[in-house]
């Protein structure tokens, strides 16, 4: 975090901020306002042990890969072995240039970062594999085909997928036919299991690392997925707090304009009242960002009376609410907030009347009415309210003529 910070000492407990680490992600909540850390590519950041692990992975993981070419020793040796001619070279830098394949395979496509290869150039890429199978043989003869160990296990980490398992099907028939028609040769059948165990435990592997990435990535998307609920619910409560505040000083503010020349000294009166409402609505930002506000529903309903009056609307306010269950009194007291910004702001009432039983909750004006406007943020924060406490919210034309918002439990499961 940027700027200049008091000792934790200093501060109040509750506005000390809180650190963690999730998804590869860094996460502060300092005075209840989250920052994201940026994640860097490995998802390593802010785990300096973690960082140094992946690195020495990347390398150590394909080295253990590569040192499966010492296998490709024996065709070399037998290759080594043979009458001299071209033919031995031939297969030499055959079995070389097979060796070196595999290399370039196991280093650019195995391990958590290795990505597919398209189609064509990966069979392309086999075949020429194959081919160089092919011409080791020309001097190692059968021992040329444990080339086909390395082709299956390169189709393994280029295609990634089932079409891998073709390519090893088609390498173990090879291995059992070609010594068996090819004169001279002897048959090694203990190459086809060679095939299906290489074959079968770089795929397992390469499934678990592809796995392993994919709920790396659900991580990370359901950290940045949190981080951005809290963003939105602090955005809430900021207009749910802020908008109803500023519209009453607004509107006091008016009032002690046009009072200011006809009145004095209710217009300094008025003026007060703004003073101590802005104070009020500080006081709430300060309670919101270290969690220790407080809405009460009578505390609302004294609010409300008093905007609706210096507003000079008619108002019809219950003063009691004894009935109204503990459970629903923080959400109708949200409800009567919302209800009386939408009157000042919106609705050019004249009249309003505020109803409360033990289970519903309903502000009607006779102003101008529901438009064709979508809900705006206030009426889509308490919905979601609402539906935490197993309430409903409903907005449309009152008895009144204008706006009616309804908040009730009734027909819904609580």
């Amino acid at each position: 975090m940027s700027g200049t910070t008091r000792p934790d000492d200093e501060r109040p407990a509750r506005a000390r901020g809180r650190w963690a680490a999730v998804g590869g992600q860094t996460w502060a909540l300092r005075e209840g306002l989250w920052s994201v850390a940026v994640p860097d590519p490995t998802g390593e950041r802010g785990n300096p042990l973690g960082t140094r692990t992946h690195r020495v992975m990347r390398v150590v993981g394909p080295t253990m890969g590569v040192v499966w070419a010492v296998f490709l020793l024996q065709p070399w040796q037998s290759a080594w072995d043979s009458n001299p001619g071209p033919a031995r070279v031939v297969s030499l830098v055959a079995i070389a240039l097979l060796s070196l394949s595999f290399v370039w395979v196991v280093f650019t496509h195995a391990g958590p970062r290795g990505e597919q290869m398209a189609t064509g150039p990966a069979f392309a890429f086999l075949g020429g594999q194959l081919v160089l199978v092919a011409l080791a043989c020309l001097a190692a003869e059968q021992d040329g085909l444990v080339g086909l160990v390395f082709v299956s296990v390169s189709g393994v980490f280029l295609l990634r997928d089932l079409r891998a398992l073709a390519v090893a099907l088609t390498m173990v028939v090879l291995a059992m036919l070609v010594p068996r028609v090819v004169p001279g040769w002897e048959t090694i059948d203990d190459l086809v299991l060679s095939i299906v165990l290489a074959t079968v435990a770089v795929f397992g592997f390469t499934q678990l690392v592809l796995r392993n990435r994919q709920l790396q990535l659900a991580r990370d998307e359901v950290a940045v997925l949190a981080v951005e609920r809290e963003r939105e619910r602090i955005a809430r409560d900021m207009h749910d707090i802020l908008g109803h505040s500023l519209t009453v000083i607004s509107v006091k503010a008016e009032l002690a304009a046009r009072m200011f020349d006809v009145d004095g000294e209710r217009a300094r009166a008025e003026m007060l009242e703004v003073q101590q409402l802005a104070r009020s609505a500080l006081a709430d930002v300060r309670g919101m960002v270290t969690a220790t506000r407080a809405v009460t529903l009578a505390g609302e309903l004294v609010g409300a009376r008093q905007a609706f009056d210096a507003a000079g609307i008619e108002a019809e306010v219950p003063g009691a609410v004894d009935d109204v269950p503990d459970d629903l009194r923080v959400l109708f007291a949200w409800a009567v907030r919302e209800g009386a910004t939408n009157v000042l702001r919106h609705s050019g009432a004249t009249r309003v009347r505020v109803e409360i039983t033990a289970d519903t909750l309903t502000v009607d004006d006779d102003g101008a009415g529901p438009g064709d406007e979508r809900p705006g943020n206030g009426l889509h924060g308490l919905a979601e309210r609402a539906r935490r406490s197993g309430a409903r919210v409903e907005a449309a034309r009152g008895p009144l003529g204008g706006y009616r918002l309804l908040v009730t439990t009734r027909g819904n499961a609580r």
